[in-house]
């Protein structure tokens, strides 16, 4: 008699059981990713209009570049505040209240549905815009085959200067050049043949001795002047043309680099931004979780 009126007096509290349903409220995150891509787009498409009308083709009207890079970040990092702020709020406001849970519990399961609608967000808009992150990459190789390549690329242009066939045209024009080039008539036109044998000089690092040979004296014979002030002419335009050469490759690569440095720490703030959009997110969607349990 007395064990059952202790019993009495201290129920034994009922087992807990699991709710056979998901805690996951799929309907709520699917709304606030939807939501939060489209605030996003919204907010970018406003930033890119404001980038624009900033922009001049005067030199003197433009803002600096470090401005336009510096506003563009920020404007970057505050619609991802803005737009996931909105989506998180959203989520929060949208989920199944859990009566049974504990306040840690919802808690946590409020924290997580903004996780989770930050995530489902970026693959959708990752999806709409086409693949940011291989684009990215993909510029990224652009850029490290553009500094790769600078220097055939302005070979290339020396070689197709004042010609229509290109290299092909050095071997025709050497197959059909005179023994002497004072036998040539006057009026036949030999910059482009010029043009094509310096050009293969920059191939080949050197000029050929058969090809200076001639170049000097097809530069006697045009400028009036004796083989040795056309040697030391022939000398002079050769080292001029390499650094001319040697100058645009160094654009080239400065420019790559350039391209490279912008691309990373273009990089970096996207991660920034994102990251922020992530704790963003999974704060707002705690507290619209909170004003739906009221």
């Amino acid at each position: 008699m007395q064990d059952v009126q202790l019993v009495a007096k201290n129920p034994i509290p009922p087992a807990h059981t699991e709710s056979p349903g998901s805690a996951v409220s799929w309907g709520a995150v699917f709304a606030g990713a939807v939501i939060a891509a489209a605030v996003s787009a919204m907010l970018l498409t406003g930033g890119s209009g404001l980038g624009f009308l900033s922009m001049s083709p005067w030199s003197n009207a433009a803002p600096p570049v470090a401005a336009l890079a510096i506003g563009s970040i920020v404007w970057l990092l505050v619609s991802q505040i803005i737009a996931y702020g909105v989506g998180g709020f959203i989520t929060g406001r949208l989920r199944t209240k859990w009566s049974d849970a504990l306040p840690d519990e919802v808690y946590f399961r409020d924290t997580a549905h903004g996780f989770v609608m930050w995530a489902v967000s970026v693959i959708i808009g990752l999806v709409l815009i086409g693949a940011t992150t291989t684009s990215l990459v993909s510029g990224g190789a652009r850029a490290g085959a553009s500094l790769a390549g600078s220097a055939t690329a302005v070979v290339s242009q020396g070689v197709q200067a004042g010609s229509r066939g290109g290299l092909l045209d050095y071997f025709t024009d050497a197959l059909l050049r005179p023994t002497d080039p004072a036998t040539t008539p006057a009026q036949r036109d030999a910059r482009p043949e010029v043009s094509r044998i310096l050009a293969r000089s920059m191939i080949n690092g050197q000029v050929l001795d058969a090809d200076r040979a001639y170049l000097v004296k097809l530069i006697a014979q045009r400028a009036g002047v004796d083989e040795a002030s056309a040697q030391q002419r022939l000398t002079q335009i050769q080292t001029q043309f390499s650094q001319a050469v040697a100058q645009a490759e160094q654009k080239a690569k400065d420019a790559a680099d350039e391209a490279r440095k912008g691309l990373a720490l273009f990089s970096i703030w996207a991660f920034v931004a994102l990251l922020s959009g992530a704790f963003v997110a999974s704060f707002s969607a705690t507290i619209g979780g909170r004003i739906r349990d009221r």
